[in-house]
């Protein structure tokens, strides 16, 4: 009896050391994963970062090597940083400012973490000077609007929503999806939002300004939807419901032979009393034949369209 005692006492010591290891990682895991993974970046050195055997990272769309990319001109993280936090889904991310030697970029990197390493890395970065949308874009035709100043002034609150008035996960999804539904309609009504909500776009102010009719535009007016044909290869990858806010990936289309770039985006969507409150984008233009957004599953991504006749 003594021996079957000591036996159970080590049955229960190996199972407990394996649960503890096998855990998830929790909101608090996922801050230090994410501190980590950026103080990584910034030293140009992966193994200071707990990434996994498999682990796979883009730049906007781009498979990079862990040492490539941002890992060799990223110096330090700019004035604006925001963090957010999925334990459910076990993904965190940063949206904000990064300084490199070219310049202030606006950047969203979102990390997977599985089994407390970092599995994945999908990193959005604009930089002044990014190609535009074409021809017939206006002010976007030739070069992506970049606007670090304006963010700076005009950041993501920083906020904890009472649990009292936090929405369900499946409901700021939708939430979220209503924009691209309504986006793809090209129909302003089927978005839900509150009147007057904010959209910046790599910092760059694409609402409050005034419409074809004197109105004052939104997150809903149709006019930002005109050269969109639909939007594609959504993800809902990070739902923060501790600070009301949702990730959104995906790739803005045009109509088949139209001379424009699609655009391939991250979109936090900052949800307040059920509705949209504000929109904070980082986004390019890929190369027509560019694979994007390049990220499993593969069945989101679509084919690289005809060349424009």
């Amino acid at each position: 009896m003594p021996g079957l005692i000591k036996y159970g006492f080590v049955l229960f010591g190996v199972f407990a050391l394996g649960s503890v290891y096998g855990a998830g990682c929790d909101r608090a895991c996922l801050k230090t994963t994410l501190d980590q993974y950026l103080s990584a970046v910034l030293q140009h050195n992966p193994a200071a970062a707990p990434l996994s055997v498999g682990y796979r990272e883009t730049e906007n769309a781009m498979v990079r090597r862990p040492g490539g990319g941002l890992w060799k001109s990223a110096k330090e993280l700019g004035k604006i940083q925001r963090k957010y936090f999925d334990a459910e889904s076990g993904q965190a991310g940063y949206f904000g400012t990064l300084e490199e030697e070219s310049g202030t970029d606006i950047v969203t990197v979102r990390l997977k973490v599985d089994d407390r390493k970092i599995s994945e890395a999908e990193w959005y970065v604009s930089r002044k000077g990014d190609a535009g949308i074409g021809v017939s874009a206006g002010a976007q035709a030739n070069a992506a609007f970049h606007d670090p100043d304006y963010l700076t002034a005009h950041p993501p609150a920083e906020r904890v929503v009472p649990k009292s008035e936090r929405l369900s996960r499946a409901d700021m999804v939708a939430i979220t999806n209503s924009y691209f539904d309504g986006l793809t309609a090209h129909d302003g009504t089927l978005i839900i939002a509150h009147p007057g909500c904010v959209r910046l776009e790599n910092g760059f102010a694409t609402t409050q300004r005034k419409g074809p009719n004197g109105e004052m535009t939104d997150c809903t007016s149709n006019g930002a939807m005109a050269n969109i044909f639909a939007v594609t290869a959504r993800r809902y990858p990070i739902v923060d419901e501790e600070a009301g806010v949702v990730l959104g990936l995906g790739l803005f289309e045009r109509k088949p032979g139209v001379a424009m770039r699609r655009n391939l985006f991250s979109e936090w969507f900052v949800i307040e009393q059920g509705k949209i409150r504000a929109i904070y984008s980082a986004m390019m233009y890929p190369e027509q034949e560019a694979m994007a957004p390049n990220w499993p599953p593969f069945d989101g991504n679509w084919p690289v369209a005809p060349p424009p006749r």
